[in-house]
């Protein structure tokens, strides 16, 4: 029973850790102050159609961050089509529970989601940009700003 035990418990781990990240990228706040002229782009390829995706906002911030939300203008450029901005109000904390995020230290790192459901992508090259809208300008205690895409989990 033990020689059997072993080489399912290795193929279940294996199996558990298959990653279902496409893409994920931040752009680093070197003076940890993100300012609204500095708008990030991330571009990459989608070659699979047939999945659908989840699209993330990656945000890092130093508990020093003074709000609860980010205002952030996302631009979106599809293959072959005109971009889309889409203006964008993230949640990071509540008052209750605090900063809702992991965090380690000082340092909280957001993962928010931009759809609702997974949404289908054209095969092609998406850029995204990034746009902070916050009256502090530049926004203190910022450290990263990206994307994350993931195929859906089924």
């Amino acid at each position: 029973m033990k020689k059997l035990l072993l080489p399912i418990m290795l193929y279940a781990l294996l199996v558990g850790c298959d990653t279902v990240g496409v893409y994920e990228k931040s752009t680093f706040f070197s003076t940890h102050a993100w300012d609204s002229k500095e708008q990030p782009a991330f571009t990459f390829a989608i070659t699979d159609t047939v999945t659908r995706y989840n699209l993330y906002a990656v945000i890092r911030h130093e508990d020093a961050y003074r709000y609860n939300n980010i205002w952030l203008d996302i631009t979106t450029q599809a293959p072959n089509d005109t971009a889309k901005i889409q203006r964008i109000n993230l949640q990071l904390a509540d008052n209750k529970k605090g900063w809702l995020a992991s965090g380690m230290d000082d340092i909280f790192d957001h993962r928010i989601k931009l759809t609702a459901t997974p949404i289908h992508l054209k095969k092609g090259n998406y850029t995204f940009r990034l746009k902070q809208l916050m009256r502090e300008d530049p926004l203190t205690a910022m450290l990263n700003a990206g994307i994350r895409i993931e195929k859906e989990q089924k």
